[in-house]
């Protein structure tokens, strides 16, 4: 099993302006690669271009299915005194299945300074149980220990809208940074998936991820996160994603469209 670590070790050049890789079996979801991983892996490209400044939103288009040997391009929109614009297209063999841009920027000074995003009642994760059964979870979440606080499992049918779990890379020379919080903000199921009375396909088609402080750490590994399904119609929900470290403090927050076939 290749662990993210080693994932991203092997992220090299791949012709004159790219990178490249092969996502291995481990890291996938179904035909595609884990949403998370494919997310992550733009930004990684977009920090190398401006390594000088932290990331501040993050904007993802799943295009298509992510597999196999893959191509990142970037490329330099802006950059100004205090702020840089990067796109980066994840290709598959020369077909661009993920479209990113990257927002960067240096910390200011500001009169304003409050943060508004209060993490709910959630436990101790080292007593919960593990939100996935062992023979109903994608390849992709193994690399992950998830632990249920409150919300229902996936296809059970609930009327809960709202999912809280604890998240933790099995991988513990996992680094705590920006690229390794993308990689793990989306391994819940959206929280329409638990509403659903039967099983049917579900895919991410937009990501929209927000960071809210360059002090990107926490205690023991645990990151708290909580999908709440705002609207489901015609096809598609719309989510709200926030995500606090062990200590309650809002580490990113974000928005998801998913469509949804059943």
């Amino acid at each position: 099993m290749t662990s993210y670590t080693e994932l991203l070790a092997r992220l090299g050049p791949a012709g004159p302006h790219g990178l490249g890789l092969t996502i291995p079996e481990n890291w996938m979801q179904g035909r595609t690669t884990y949403g998370g991983l494919t997310a992550a892996l733009c930004l990684e490209a977009a920090r190398r271009e401006v390594p000088d400044l932290p990331v501040r939103s993050v904007q993802v288009a799943f295009v298509g299915p992510v597999g196999g040997r893959v191509n990142l391009e970037t490329r330099l929109l802006r950059r100004g005194k205090n702020t840089a614009f990067v796109r980066t297209s994840l290709l598959v063999e020369g077909v661009i299945m993920a479209e990113c841009i990257s927002a960067f920027g240096a910390q200011r000074q500001s009169t304003l300074d409050f943060k508004q995003v209060p993490m709910p009642e959630a436990g101790n994760p080292d007593l919960l149980d593990s939100f996935f059964a062992s023979d109903r979870r994608p390849n992709f979440s193994k690399n992950f220990n998830v632990r249920q606080a409150f919300g229902a499992p996936p296809v059970s049918g609930s009327s809960q809208r709202s999912i809280g779990l604890w998240l933790r890379n099995i991988d513990p020379q996992t680094p705590q940074d920006a690229t390794a919080i993308l990689a793990i903000a989306d391994c819940p199921p959206p929280a329409a998936m638990s509403m659903l009375a039967r099983p049917a396909p579900i895919s991410s088609m937009t990501w929209m991820a927000e960071f809210l402080t360059d002090d990107i750490h926490t205690e023991n590994g645990w990151w708290f996160s909580q999908s709440l399904a705002e609207t489901a119609t015609a096809g598609y929900s719309s989510q709200d994603m926030r995500l606090w470290n062990s200590s309650g403090n809002p580490i990113l927050i974000g928005r998801q469209t998913i469509a949804v076939f059943g």
